[in-house]
């Protein structure tokens, strides 16, 4: 009786130390940029989300995401159905380099890229010889959001290639079905909720980048200047109110790309 009774209030214990870690890590600081934001009043607050720099920025930031998930959608897809489906020599550590954004710190990567395609590079000087100069510009911001967003695409179609039954794929090819139509009928079906999620993740994560985007951003307003890095001219600005107003429009787009996500996920599981 003793020992049920220790075992419930170990399991009572365990369960309110993760619940007020959960509150004191994520719901405390969500609802303080709330707060921060409305705390002025709901007129400063559209005046903070409407001024022309802010949702310009936020503007810029959504299209160039959007870019940036659209390449990883083709090549993360890619890149998983070959790791998945094909043997070659380097295959592991493929695998396991697809993995280093998560694990390099950004503003690492923001200075690889600035190295690779500043103007005293190779590539950044044909550029700049050709009028299109790389850093300082939008196809660099895109690339850093690439750089940090690379893995999601992949890892959300992995393990949906690794799980598929291929007697659908081989029956479909006994009754003389192209690889072409194969692939659009039975194969991509089935990778499609992977793709879909690791692009979801993929776009909010590139909404919220910071650290490889400033170095190569440029920041000129209207222009180069990202959500982010105009969220943290505010708080140089000492303009805190002004900086959790358009937080929250990213935090609100990030909320909602989460929630579908996991619908997504959700039906997956059904099925």
């Amino acid at each position: 009786m003793n020992a049920m009774f220790r075992g419930k209030a170990w399991s009572f214990g365990f369960r309110t130390a993760v619940i007020l870690y959960f509150v004191c890590l994520i719901i405390l600081p969500v609802t303080g940029i709330y707060v921060q934001s409305f705390s002025e009043g709901i007129a400063s607050f559209l005046a903070s989300v409407f001024d022309p720099l802010a949702w310009k920025a936020v503007f810029l930031t959504a299209k160039l995401a959007m870019i940036a998930t659209i390449v990883n959608v083709i090549f993360g897809t890619i890149t998983g159905w070959v790791l998945v489906r094909y043997t070659f020599p380097g295959r592991r550590l493929l695998n396991s380099v697809v993995d280093l954004p998560f694990a390099l710190p950004t503003a690492v990567g923001g200075l690889l890229i600035l190295l690779l395609l500043g103007p005293g590079s190779l590539v950044g000087g044909w550029a700049e010889k050709l009028g299109s100069p790389l850093v300082f510009h939008e196809p660099a911001i895109v690339l850093a959001m690439v750089f940090v967003t690379f893995p999601f695409v992949i890892r959300g179609v992995q393990p949906l290639l690794e799980e598929m039954d291929q007697s659908q794929e081989e029956a479909a090819y006994t009754m003389g079905t192209s690889r072409a139509r194969t692939f659009l009928t039975v194969i991509f079906p089935s990778m499609l909720p992977g793709i879909v999620s690791g692009a979801m993740l993929a776009f909010s994560r590139g909404l919220a980048e910071f650290g490889a985007v400033v170095l190569v951003a440029g920041n000129i307003p209207g222009k180069t200047l990202v959500a982010s890095v105009y969220i943290f001219g505010e708080i140089e600005s000492n303009n805190q109110q002004g900086a959790a107003a358009v937080s929250v429009i990213l935090l609100t787009m990030s909320f909602l790309i989460l929630w579908t996500v996991n619908n997504v996920a959700a039906r997956r599981f059904q099925r």
